[in-house]
């Protein structure tokens, strides 16, 4: 499920099982992108019948699958132990237990999501010199819940998709709460689409991220410390979840900060991530 641009205008549809045809549905306002179909089919509707022929993928301008989600994204924080190890003199410094009881979560804003081929917008040097790129697979929450027992957890899932939780690291390490460091317009690109739960299964596939062509993240999900289900479990706690709802599961290690001599982005930079069954979002940097 996608949403795109093309003609002039705005639309929302399907994408063939081979990631190279969109037909578009008859949703007559497609600025929210897939929000408005997840939310129907969790009250039970159909959705919207085909409006038009189906399109090559590559003359379409890809816009994220959640545009402008429903509240802020729930991200989690050191969730592969690789990355909780390389980082665990730094942004892990206060927070390395001996053990995991819990995960880390963070809020993203919303208002930064952008597109899988956008333009990430640097901060002026007196904001910012330590941007990072963080590679991640997302859940797309399909049916909503409180206190959702890890037992079924994966009934709550409508599909995946990818994102790249971008970072200013001197900004999270300022701030005891990191969603300023995280929340910079433009932060979060996701895309290319949402695939359904019932076509990939999230707690076995692979993420990896190139900067520039050079591969620098390589990690299976599979290895989280906690996994898709406890993740659902632990962010509704308390907290009701609602279809739409993004929940960012955490990089494997290999970010800039993590590099000797740590390696921040720079502007002409570009960074592609794919998540193995899903896609690949690329976006340069300026």
């Amino acid at each position: 499920m996608a949403s795109w641009s093309w003609g002039g205008r705005e639309h929302v549809g399907t994408i063939s099982a081979d990631g190279r045809e969109a037909t578009p549905l008859a949703l007559r306002d497609a600025s929210l992108g897939t929000l408005p179909l997840i939310q129907a089919l969790a009250r039970g509707e159909s959705l919207p019948s085909p409006s038009g022929a189906r399109l090559p993928v590559e003359v379409l301008t890809l816009r994220a699958p959640l545009p402008r989600p429903l509240r802020s994204l729930f991200c989690i924080g050191r969730n592969y132990r690789a990355h909780a190890s390389e980082l665990a003199g730094t942004v892990f410094r206060e927070s390395m237990p001996q053990s995991d009881p819990w995960p880390i979560v963070f809020g993203k804003l919303g208002e930064c999501v952008i597109g899988p081929r956008d333009v990430v917008r640097l901060p002026s040097p007196a904001t910012s010199v330590q941007i990072d790129y963080e590679s991640e697979l997302a859940v797309v929450i399909g049916r909503g819940g409180r206190d959702i027992p890890r037992s079924r957890a994966m009934d709550h899932v409508f599909g995946y998709t990818v994102v790249n939780d971008v970072t200013a690291r001197d900004v999270q390490m300022r701030h005891q709460q990191w969603e300023l460091g995280k929340s910079f317009d433009t932060f979060c690109p996701m895309g290319p689409w949402i695939v359904t739960a019932d076509e990939l299964d999230g707690r076995a596939t692979r993420v990896r991220g190139w900067v520039n062509g050079a591969l620098r993240q390589d990690g299976q999900t599979k290895d989280m410390i906690f996994d898709i289900p406890t993740l659902i479990e632990t962010c509704s706690r308390g907290i009701t979840l609602y279809p739409g709802d993004v929940i960012a599961t955490g990089t494997p290690a290999g970010v800039g900060m993590g590099q000797t001599p740590p390696q921040w982005l720079k502007s002409g930079d570009v960074v592609r991530i794919e998540v193995d069954g899903v896609g690949v979002i690329e976006n340069p940097f300026e």
